[in-house]
């Protein structure tokens, strides 16, 4: 009897439960239904293991991470400015990061001042106040085909439609973008710097081109940057801000362009600062700071002053050099092993700087039946698919060379090839591969 009751008081609760789960899925705002999970972020929780190699997150190498020079910083902020460190702080950010910031623009020969500049809690919430600044539900946003997931998400809480455009290995098909842009986007997010998930670049050629048709069509652009300085071989390239600015005779001006740039001290310092910023006109900045009082009131006062006592006197350009050089020697690797054991009908691209690079693979394989058979295997990948706006597109995957040190790479590449492998021979029985 006592049994009896236990079984039917664990049914009520199962009822009650899902009676709940109905309930407020019925009170969720209509744009919650577009939203979901970050398939990188679920991705990680399997790889959490210890004995899983894992190109899956965009992490950069935590060994590197400039430990002793954020204790000092701690130190020294707490020591001499703890009662401005602990306290709010003004919407717009840290004046002297600010101001940092406009002195590293100004190596690129884009001329802005402070008014330019808004410091964000990462490059994600930027892209979320971008969204709810220039998105209405059912505005098309021109992206990249792939492009990277978090803005896709990002905007998509706002409801937007996608317009795609390819890449190749020169980046973004700006002859695919006349077409594209009959669709009349209300502004298209492009990342011209080692893209995330491609690892591919645009062209100095074709960001003259993408400028002078964003101006004519009068389509703003959305710059992300979070790897421009991480460029390992090559001559660098000019930021789209820069290239609007020049095209614009805007130099020499505080910046009131058609270009909205982000960019971050994740990849150059430490993701977990959460520190960001954003240059854009003053108005656009204006509105910005007006969304992000809604938001968070500011970014983390100590964070921010962390940040700058970390970076200042030259010291984030030294740490730079050693990210570059290691970074390059572990694309290096990467790129070995997948010519040592990838299957001749396996291609990939060759990125000359930043974090990724993006493995197109036979049509006959199913992403998501690889990414398991590699799971098994103990390695693990981002299924290409995550970046597309598009159904069903061709097989690809994102690789990270950025977080595991060099022999695990190897061993990486030669299981997840082994994996490759076996699937091509179960989709061809009687070919020997």
């Amino acid at each position: 009897m006592v049994s009896r009751l236990w079984q039917l008081n664990i049914l009520e609760e199962s009822k009650d439960e899902n009676y709940m789960e109905t309930l407020w899925e019925s009170r969720f705002a209509l744009r919650t239904h577009r939203m979901t999970s970050s398939v990188i972020r679920e991705l990680l929780k399997l790889t959490q293991r210890p004995e899983v190699i894992s190109f899956a997150g965009g992490l950069p190498a935590a060994e590197y991470f400039p430990v002793e020079r954020f204790q000092e910083a701690c130190q020294r902020v707490l020591a001499t400015q703890a009662h401005y460190a602990l306290q709010y702080g003004p919407t717009e950010g840290y004046l002297p990061l600010r101001e940092m910031i406009v002195e590293r623009m100004a190596r690129d020969n884009i001329c802005v001042t402070v008014d330019n500049v808004l410091i964000t809690s990462g490059s994600q919430q930027a892209l979320s106040l971008i969204g709810a600044l220039l998105i209405n539900p059912g505005d098309h946003v021109l992206v990249e085909q792939p492009t990277y997931l978090g803005a896709l998400q990002a905007f998509a809480t706002y409801q937007a439609d996608y317009v795609g455009v390819p890449t190749d290995n020169d980046g973004l098909c700006v002859d695919q973008l006349p077409a594209a842009l009959r669709h009349g986007p209300k502004f298209m997010y492009i990342l011209p710097n080692f893209q995330n998930p491609a690892g591919v670049t645009i062209s100095a050629e074709r960001r003259r081109v993408l400028i002078g048709l964003a101006q004519q069509q009068g389509v703003p652009i959305v710059e992300d940057d979070p790897y421009g300085q991480l460029r390992f071989e090559g001559d660098s390239l000019p930021p789209l801000v820069s290239v609007d600015a020049e095209l614009a005779g805007n130099n020499g001006h505080c910046y009131t362009g058609n270009v909205i740039y982000l960019s971050t001290f994740s990849k150059t310092l430490a993701p977990g600062l959460r520190t960001a910023w954003i240059v854009a006109s003053p108005p656009v900045i204006h509105k910005l700071v007006q969304l992000k009082q809604g938001a968070d009131l500011h970014t983390s006062t100590f964070t921010q002053m962390i940040t700058y006592e970390v970076a200042k006197d030259g010291f984030i350009d030294e740490h730079v050099r050693l990210l570059r050089q290691v970074y390059r020697q572990r694309r290096d690797v990467m790129l070995s092993a997948l010519d040592r054991y990838m299957p001749p009908e396996v291609r990939w691209t060759h990125p000359t700087g930043g974090l990724f690079l993006w493995v197109h693979l036979p049509s006959e394989i199913k992403i998501r039946e690889l990414f398991e058979e590699a799971l098994r295997r103990n390695v693990a990948f981002v299924p290409g698919d995550a970046f597309f706006t598009v159904p069903d597109p061709p097989p690809t995957a994102r690789l990270n060379f950025s977080c595991m040190p060099e022999d695990a790479i190897v061993e990486g590449i030669r299981r997840l090839s082994e994996a490759i492998k076996d699937l091509q021979r179960a989709a061809h029985p009687m070919i020997a591969l």
